[in-house]
């Protein structure tokens, strides 16, 4: 008994269709390791990689188009910084400025170089001398020799008060009574003597302090011998 050969896979499976099918394995050469497509041919990886490529070189030059068309966000230019605003030149009439009197450097360089002499001459060379404007900004200081660090401050809230209350501070002393709030809380001010005012025209324009005397009065002599020394000489 003669038997027909079953030929090609694909005769055999015709004549069997109920024959299992065997698995198809391909193998795509690269640069790397092969890669397996189950189930495809040759002919279909090669298609398949085919639309890939072709696909990311629509994409590619998608971008570029766009890019080239400005359509794709790229650095953004400095932005320009505004102009500047012209300074407003306000005219000196006296509704609209007010005209205040300060002492000189020189004079104000006279002024605690005559106070410190005076302690100097009273035996108290470890004091300290300022002297400030209205507002308590410091103008001159002169620190005598072997004076603690104390008294620089206490020199200029000395100077400060008496200019803020155009008052001498052992008359602003006597004003302090009670154990409640008062005008000796105030910031930047010391309610002891040794401060003097310094006036113009009846206007108190800066004030000049000494600390560092074993007694208020006797700092207040050498302020007051500092206002001295430049009496009528403030503008």
């Amino acid at each position: 008994m003669s038997l027909a050969p079953w030929g090609s896979p694909e005769q055999a499976n015709a004549r069997c269709p109920g024959r299992a099918q065997p698995e198809r394995w391909t193998y795509a050469q690269g640069h790397g390791p092969a890669t397996a497509f189950r189930g495809e041919t040759h002919e279909e990886v090669h298609k398949t990689v085919a639309i890939a490529a072709a696909g990311a070189l629509l994409l590619i030059g998608g971008v570029t188009a766009a890019a080239n068309a400005g359509t794709v966000p790229v650095a953004s230019a400095p932005v320009a910084a505004p102009a500047a605003v012209p300074a407003v030149d306000v005219q000196p009439v006296p509704e609209t400025v007010v005209a205040q009197n300060r002492i000189s450097v020189g004079a104000s360089a006279a002024a605690v170089n005559a106070a410190l002499a005076k302690c100097q001459a009273d035996k108290l060379p470890f004091v300290t001398v300022a002297l400030v404007d209205r507002f308590g900004t410091l103008q001159a200081l002169l620190r005598g020799d072997n004076a603690a660090e104390h008294t620089i401050e206490a020199a200029q809230q000395k100077a400060y008060t008496a200019a803020a209350f155009g008052t001498p501070t052992s008359e602003l002393a006597k004003r302090i009574n009670g154990n409640g709030p008062s005008i000796a809380d105030l910031p930047g001010t010391l309610f002891l003597a040794g401060g003097v005012p310094l006036k113009v025209n009846g206007v108190s324009v800066a004030g000049i302090g000494v600390g560092g005397a074993p007694d208020g009065m006797l700092d207040e002599a050498c302020a007051t011998a500092g206002a001295d020394a430049i009496a009528g000489t403030a503008k």
